[in-house]
């Protein structure tokens, strides 16, 4: 298919679309409850598990609708189907690997079911025989999710994991990927609300974070460094046009090659994206109310980390589409990283230290730009 054909077709991310949106805004808000609630090494690993399983599925549903207008009743109300699974799977998140573990793979096993039949029913002739090939492999790492979750939390994590692993492999086992349709304008847009959901979040940390202290000088400034950092994770993705030139991207290659990317730098680079910005307000939510204190170690590193590994997703999701250099985004990634005990000795100057590391890097890039 040339790009001109392909661009025919393409067509906007739908009210629909956003409206099944608002159950990811949920699902991310329950996972950073979660995380600040357990920051030890368990309990991150338990997060960045169940993220891994939930956003394989959810950007499986952004594919979906890429390829699948929701402009029919059937439709629509299949994706109100998996939208039900979903919120299953956000109400149990907290105790996922205590006695919620069961309502998570049911609510998993919905979701994976509406989506393999909704994508072969009606995916059209490429996608839907592409689907067809990996919907066994989907529906594989589903069982494993659902058993999992009767077993006791030990071979659960285990059962969920090969979940995540069988995941990662199934593209590479299953080499017709390829023929997956994909409408760049659509598709990158879609991910776009993704980040914005998250980066909403952060916001939501900051309020969470606030709730029931006195509005001071001191809370005042935390809030508005807290926001600043948000914007400025909002300008390292949507600044200077990255969107519109990562549309660009996609829409000069091949069928086949625009169906890798998408794999890659829209699933693989914003998995590391999303998991940032969630780690990120576990840190901006435990800095609000404590803005004059110190941070304990997996408070800074929840700062430092989380502007880290937002940070990595963006270098690889700019070197796979070759929309920007990397080099000064590798140094602000090491910069974010060197924070941390900044934080172990005052809280709001770790959050300062992080704005002036994203500042300079923005400001860097904006002159070496024009």
């Amino acid at each position: 298919m040339s790009a001109e054909t392909h661009e025919e077709t393409e067509y906007r991310v739908s009210t629909l679309e956003l409206f099944f949106d608002l159950v990811f805004v949920f699902t991310i808000t329950q996972l950073t409850g979660t995380l600040a609630g357990d920051t030890s090494p368990l309990g991150f690993a338990q997060v960045v598990i169940m993220l891994c399983v939930i956003l394989w599925m959810y950007f499986g549903y952004v594919w979906l609708t890429n390829a699948v207008a929701p402009n029919t009743t059937v439709r629509r109300l299949l994706l109100m189907g998996g939208m039900g699974g979903f919120l299953v799977i956000a109400l149990a998140i907290p105790n996922a690997f205590g006695s919620a573990g069961i309502a998570f793979g049911v609510g998993y096993l919905i979701v994976n079911l509406v989506h393999s039949g909704l994508f072969i029913s009606a995916g059209g002739p490429g996608s839907a025989a592409a689907m067809a090939r990996l919907a066994p492999f989907n529906l594989g790492s589903a069982g494993l999710v659902f058993v999992g979750g009767f077993l006791p939390s030990t071979p659960r994590a285990v059962a969920w994991v090969a979940a995540v692993v069988l995941m990662i492999v199934s593209p590479y086992v299953n080499r017709r990927h390829g023929e997956f349709r994909i409408r760049s304008a659509h598709f990158v847009e879609r991910h776009g609300l993704v980040v914005i959901v998250a980066l909403g979040e952060s916001i939501i940390a900051i309020g969470i974070g606030a709730a029931g202290l006195p509005i001071n000088l001191q809370l005042v400034i935390a809030a508005l460094l807290g926001l600043t950092l948000v914007y400025q994770l909002w300008w390292c993705y949507f600044g200077r046009e990255q969107d519109v030139r990562a549309e660009h991207a996609l829409a000069t290659m091949s069928q086949s090659e625009r169906a890798r990317a998408a794999l890659s730098a829209f699933g693989w680079a914003h998995a590391p994206i999303l998991l940032g910005i969630v780690v990120l307000a576990v840190g901006v939510k435990k800095t609000i109310g404590h803005a004059t204190e110190h941070l304990y170690l997996s408070g800074a590193l929840a700062l430092g980390g989380g502007a880290a590994i937002f940070l990595l997703g963006e270098i690889y999701f700019r070197a796979r589409l070759k929309i920007g250099t990397n080099r000064w985004r590798i140094i602000a990634l090491l910069a974010a990283l060197a924070t941390v005990p900044i934080g172990l000795w005052l809280a709001i100057a770790q959050v300062a230290a992080l704005v002036v590391v994203f500042g300079a890097l923005l400001a860097v890039e904006a002159k070496l730009r024009a």
